[in-house]
């Protein structure tokens, strides 16, 4: 069964989270992490 969508709001802060399966690690090495969160960090204002 599928999750039910999320209700958004305009202005809303929202926790982002990324796990690998079995909660194994997602991110090979620092740039792996770099290339994930530049794109998230631009979009971030507070």
């Amino acid at each position: 069964m599928s999750r039910p969508l999320r209700v958004e709001f305009a202005g809303a802060l929202y926790h982002v989270t990324s796990r690998g399966n079995a909660r194994q690690p997602i991110y090979l090495d620092e740039q792996d992490f770099t290339l994930f969160i530049e794109p998230v960090a631009k979009k971030v204002t507070l």
